[in-house]
């Protein structure tokens, strides 16, 4: 081949390149119409969760080909969610799947097992119109952990039936939960629980209280008190030894420059004699 044929099939090529690359990216990704905002989604709730508990996420979704330039909805957003981790017996997040309507985000719940671990939960959103399809994926990790239980028993000294009322729990003087109670007959008890994931609390000491002060006595706990408390201690992180290794080296290291000094000045001074 002639170096003017090399020459000209070279041009071709690189008229032909934008055409190519325009091509391809259409292929990969299906242009959205004009104005309109690329997929996005989110997922919130709590970071840590106690084993055999149900906690509730909120899962968003919004952009994308289902969306026109003015935000009106006319396709589909679908969020598919999915718990992945060491060990998954008795662990699932319901709904799997789901529609996500207009800038509402939907409510998952996720079960957690028996087991202390971590779990990640990798969600994709989609969005669908016209034949166009566009997604995005994002994951959230969740700390499952060995929560502490506080436990107490109510009783209705009184001679009425004392409806439904609500225990409220708090840690270190801050609303962390409640328990809610049906009804008590005249004389009846009931025991209540509540159990807190405890993980990320400063070492030291901490204090549950359980309170029945709204209900103004008409129910008390066993003891006769309208506030139940209960304290635990939570130990620091292991004794790093690094600073010790490092002084420990530092020192080895001083002791033989020391030696291996002293050595070289007696081999000067015998070398004068």
């Amino acid at each position: 081949m002639s170096r003017r044929s090399v020459t000209s099939a070279v041009l071709v090529l690189l008229l032909l390149l934008p055409a190519l690359v325009v091509g391809v990216s259409a292929f990969a990704a299906p242009a959205r119409a004009g104005g309109t905002a690329p997929v996005a989604g989110s997922i919130t709730g709590p970071t840590v969760v106690a084993t055999n508990s149900t906690n509730t996420f909120f899962i968003s979704g919004s952009g994308g080909p289902a969306v026109n330039a003015n935000g009106t909805l006319v396709g589909n957003i679908t969020y598919y969610a999915t718990p992945t981790g060491p060990n998954l017996t008795s662990v699932s997040i319901q709904p799997s799947s789901s529609n996500i309507v207009g800038n509402k985000s939907v409510a998952a719940k996720l079960y957690s097992g028996n087991a202390t671990e971590t779990l990640v939960i990798d969600v994709e959103v989609s969005s669908t119109f016209g034949g166009k399809n566009e997604s995005t994926n994002f994951s959230y990790t969740v700390n499952v952990v060995a929560p502490f239980v506080v436990s107490a028993t109510i009783v209705n000294p009184s001679n009425v039936t004392v409806s439904g009322f609500t225990v409220w729990v708090t840690l270190d003087g801050a609303v962390i939960g409640s328990v809610n109670v049906s009804s008590l007959a005249p004389g009846a008890s009931e025991r209540v629980s509540f159990r807190y994931p405890t993980l990320g609390l400063s070492t030291g000491t901490h204090t549950f209280a359980l309170s029945l002060v709204q209900e103004h006595g008409l129910v008390t706990f066993a003891n006769g008190q309208t506030v139940y408390t209960a304290t635990f201690y939570v130990t620091g992180p292991a004794t790093s030894y690094t600073l010790w290794y490092i002084a420990g080296i530092v020192a080895f290291f001083g002791a033989i420059f020391i030696f291996l000094t002293r050595v070289a000045a007696r081999r000067r001074g015998t070398a004068r004699r």
